[in-house]
């Protein structure tokens, strides 16, 4: 288990726009630690777009973001060590196998509990395409890739995007499961608009709401 009291993140006076349209605006908010958050909203209301300014991808139009480790404001360049994101999205290297794109992931960051590959692939049900491409797994099979990468790596803050996309009921109850299992420390963010999807316990944020 990992001993980090988690990063708190506080947004100020946090707008974004494209052009003239404003996906949100005057959006101040602390999000503590420990807690998880579901962002909720209509398909194109903007949730994706939220979470990569609160990760740090995207830079707002308006206002600040603060992240706090251990009561000290973090250095936005020191971000990076304690997130980590999965969404439908996000690239996976297709020409490697399962086995390759473990190992490389985790050659760049720490595994929670400091579990193993195999370890990781036995909790994933991948275990039989440990020497597959990539390329050739199914969208299902890519997204718990992504999702396993997320949820094995040790982080404070954890963005989740659409995270039952692709996912049949195996999957998804995995995806429910291992969502349980993340230590009371970290910070967790969910953008869905499928209350399945995250926690009965969850703050919810309606970014409906924040136009």
């Amino acid at each position: 288990m990992t001993t980090s009291t988690g990063v708190s993140l506080h947004a100020s006076n946090l707008g974004k726009r494209f052009n003239r349209e404003w996906i949100f605006k005057n959006f101040s908010f602390t999000f503590s630690a420990g807690s998880t958050y579901a962002i909720t909203g209509a398909n194109g209301s903007g949730k994706s777009t939220l979470l990569q300014i609160l990760w740090g991808q995207m830079p707002p139009s308006t206002g600040e973001l603060v992240y706090k480790y251990e009561n000290t404001v973090l250095e936005v360049e020191q971000l990076f060590r304690h997130l980590t994101v999965a969404t439908p999205y996000m690239d996976l290297i297709e020409e490697f196998t399962l086995t390759e794109q473990l190992h490389f992931h985790f050659k760049l960051r720490r595994r929670r509990n400091n579990m193993t590959l195999e370890e990781m692939m036995d909790r994933m049900y991948l275990t039989p395409a440990r020497h597959k491409f990539i390329g050739n797994f199914s969208s299902g099979m890519k997204q718990r890739v992504k999702l396993a990468m997320a949820f094995y790596t040790e982080a404070d803050l954890i963005f989740l995007d659409e995270p039952g996309t692709n996912l049949d009921k195996q999957a998804f109850d995995w995806y429910k499961n291992e969502l349980a299992q993340l230590p009371k420390s970290s910070t967790v963010f969910i953008a869905s608009n499928d209350p399945n999807e995250y926690p009965d316990d969850a703050i919810t944020i309606n970014i409906n709401e924040l136009k």
